[in-house]
């Protein structure tokens, strides 16, 4: 029995899904404690591709359960969509598979109304949210009037929660935002409706996930975006709405932190980063435009391109302190075929010209920090066909070498494209 972590170590889109997916298969439970659908898994399997924004990757294989903690926030239209396309693939998702928190907030018409009509007024100041409602939600929670999955299944609770949320929701988006008002009556129908539908999959999830460990079974546990995007630990404001370091697992699902064996954390071979916020090694060049273009760098969620640059390993130590990273899966290595040189970054000069290895919470000081860089020799051969580290080219196993020097973390998973056999496998956190 064993839980284990998966996180991601950047600002996101370093390719957890592909993790979770390969370590599915020895776990009986995988779970979704925190974000929502602004988070984005893609997973290739064979020639088919799937994107998954609120259900979790493990939920393409068979007799495995699938749970939505209370620390997620749902839009059920988005998720009966995802179940919907799935059930048309030949992939039905029943109520024995997919389970969902009762503790879990639902995400509203006026928290996306809410979340659009501030990004609007922002202007060139705007974060770049997805525009989804997440932060409102979220805000909601903390200010102990929001809608809750059970909520969904008692109507008289719902109809009072809907008519007080939508009255007050209408004066900002009125009288601050000069938008439309939204039609509390139709809030109501149609999410009492959601309830009717999704009612078998509403449960206690910490109750069941302890049943799951009583069985001796092991459990997965995964993360969305990353964590210098925590709403505490990141380059605030330009964050998300949640907590993605491991120890939420313990609010956002209901397991004790002192269960977790492991934390695994995602590392891109390169750096990207959406939206707004601070990036001290994005390359606004032909190398940065090359690594977009041969990585595909499109959000999954929005399919906004997005910024790239060179590794940054002083954002991934700070991530291995943070979250208590014991192993690290490097991914997209692939993508780097082809550059004769490398950069990594070691620390940052600040403009007293101090070399430092650490993160700044002042943004004005981060952003007058430049990158120091380590030069490395790159590789031309395709890697794609490696199973094993000694059929990476030299250059490409003492690039990989380095990562985890400089993180001071071993390696555990290396991907080498975005097939599940494309995947090397140094240390099985459930073996």
């Amino acid at each position: 029995m064993a839980c284990v972590v998966i996180v991601g170590s950047q600002w996101g889109d370093e390719g957890k899904g592909k993790v979770v997916d390969l370590l599915t298969e020895d776990a009986r439970g995988i779970v979704r404690f925190q974000g929502g659908n602004n988070a984005g898994h893609t997973l290739v399997v064979g020639e088919e591709k799937f994107i998954f924004h609120l259900i979790p990757s493990g939920i393409l294989h068979q007799g495995k359960a699938c749970y939505i903690g209370n620390g997620v926030v749902i839009d059920p239209q988005v998720l009966l969509q995802e179940m919907e396309k799935l059930d048309q693939r030949g992939m039905p998702v029943g109520s024995e598979k997919l389970r969902i928190s009762d503790r879990a907030h639902v995400i509203m018409p006026y928290h996306q109304a809410l979340d659009l009509a501030r990004e609007k007024a922002k202007g060139k100041d705007a974060i770049g949210t997805t525009g989804r409602g997440i932060g409102p939600c979220y805000e909601d929670k903390a200010a102990r009037v929001g809608v809750r999955m059970i909520d969904l299944l008692e109507p008289e609770v719902l109809k009072a929660k809907v008519e007080a949320n939508t009255k007050e929701k209408n004066f900002w988006l009125t009288q601050y935002y000069k938008g439309e008002p939204l039609d509390a009556g139709h809030i109501y129908r149609e999410y009492l409706e959601y309830g009717n539908i999704l009612r078998d999959y509403v449960g206690d999830v910490p109750a069941e996930l302890h049943e799951v460990l009583a069985d001796g079974e092991n459990i997965l546990f995964e993360g969305a975006q990353g964590i210098h995007l925590d709403i505490d630990h990141g380059t605030y404001p330009y964050v998300t709405s949640s907590n993605p370091v491991s120890g939420s697992v313990s609010s956002g699902a209901g397991v004790g932190i002192t269960r977790i064996d492991e934390v695994l954390g995602i590392v891109k071979a390169y750096t990207t980063r959406v939206g707004g916020g601070p990036f001290p090694t994005e390359l606004e060049d032909d190398t940065g435009a090359w690594l977009r273009d041969k990585g595909q760098e499109f959000g999954s969620t929005t399919g906004r391109p997005r910024r790239c640059g060179w590794l940054d390993t002083v954002v991934v130590r700070r991530s291995v302190m943070l979250a208590g990273i014991t192993g690290l899966c490097v991914t997209k290595l692939d993508v780097l075929t082809g550059l004769k040189k490398l950069k990594i970054c070691t620390g940052y000069r600040t403009p007293e010209g101090d070399l430092i290895d650490t993160i700044p919470a002042s943004l004005e000081r981060l952003g007058a920090c430049q990158p120091v860089y380590e030069e490395m020799a790159g590789w031309q051969e395709d890697i794609t066909g490696a199973r094993s580290l000694s059929d990476l080219p030299e250059a490409c196993r003492v690039y990989l070498d380095h990562i985890a020097e400089l993180c001071g973390c071993r390696l555990s998973i290396v991907s080498i494209g975005p097939g599940r056999e494309q995947t090397i496998v140094l240390h099985n956190p459930f073996a």
